[in-house]
């Protein structure tokens, strides 16, 4: 910043940034739900009233639906809905998508937060554990073992470590309700089904930077003051790791955020996620573009979020910005 500028707070730039960008990121997932549904081959009214609907219905559908004016014409009635919280209308149903978004996206985001802060308890401590066993070459096969069984889950896909936790404990052991939401304990399977990959990728990478946390100078000064194990560990290394963890983990949210579209269908989870999957069946494409920028939408808000309380965790990032 040359002298001749006027000074600026570095959370005003980099509030700034980040909103600049947030907007305009809303604005590409803004148009491709929009393209979406224009853009698709065939008609998708005729799609979804089926092949027995009267050609006046369909007129008349296109119509309610404005499908039938030019296309910078529907653009800007897009955006004139969005800016009133109108999401469109459900092609099968007739109903206004937006009750629909009001009534799913809670759940969903319950699974998907739970999920992340699932990763990040078990990934942060189990990180650094596995790290402080391992260091210097100790413990080869605990190693081999750790480094095998992340890679195995980070591999397999939502869906199939979904379908393993219900055929295992819900079917197999009969410890768990096999779908639906009733209460706390429907909330395990597709918790930790959405968590797990996370969780194994997050592993990982706390391990890898908790070996060079252990090696740094201050955490040998801390040893030499013959500081307690607890101590050294907790209150010098692991808030060094945390940045790196979070930054990774932000980094997966998209995957773990786009995850709960497979796994809400595998546990019947009344979601954003289930009711995609149920119209894309439906060929109900409204709903299914409401549903796109919504996620879209949640994952933009997610990443800001993440890079607000990183740049809390080092103010100096702030400062980088100007």
């Amino acid at each position: 910043m040359s002298a001749s500028q006027p000074s600026r707070h570095p959370w005003t730039v980099f509030l700034g940034r980040r909103g600049a960008r947030l907007l305009l990121s809303l604005a590409v997932v803004v148009t491709a739900s929009f393209a979406m549904i224009r853009l698709i081959p065939g008609d998708p009214v005729r799609a979804a009233l089926g092949v027995d609907a009267s050609p006046g219905l369909v007129a008349a559908r296109r119509h309610d639906l404005g499908l039938d004016t030019p296309f910078l014409s529907q653009y800007r009635h897009y955006l004139h809905g969005l800016l009133h919280g109108d999401l469109g209308t459900s092609l099968v149903t007739g109903a206004p998508v937006a009750e629909l978004v009001r009534t799913r996206l809670p759940a969903t985001l319950e699974i998907a937060v739970l999920a992340f802060l699932t990763a990040l308890t078990v990934a942060l401590p189990g990180g650094l554990l596995a790290a402080v066993r391992t260091r210097d070459g100790r413990r080869p096969r605990t190693e081999l073992v750790f480094t095998a069984v992340t890679a195995g889950l980070t591999g397999v896909p939502d869906f199939v470590l979904a379908a393993g936790l219900t055929a295992l404990l819900a079917v197999g052991l009969q410890l768990l309700p096999v779908a639906g939401a009733a209460g706390a304990e429907s909330l395990i399977l597709p918790v930790v089904a959405l968590a797990l990959a996370p969780t194994a990728v997050l592993l990982r990478i706390v391990r890898v930077e908790a070996l060079k946390v252990l090696n740094e100078d201050y955490l040998r000064t801390a040893r030499s003051k013959r500081l307690s194990s607890a101590r050294r560990y907790l209150r010098h290394a692991a808030p060094n790791m945390a940045s790196a963890a979070l930054t990774v983990a932000g980094s997966l949210l998209p995957a773990l955020i786009a995850g709960t579209v497979l796994v809400e269908k595998v546990f019947a989870w009344p979601g954003i996620g289930s009711a995609m999957a149920q119209s894309v069946v439906a060929q109900d494409y409204p709903v299914v573009q409401a549903m796109v920028l919504v996620l879209g939408t949640t994952v933009l808000l997610a990443g800001l979020l993440v890079d607000v309380l990183l740049t809390l965790l080092d103010p100096r990032s702030a400062i980088r910005e100007m």
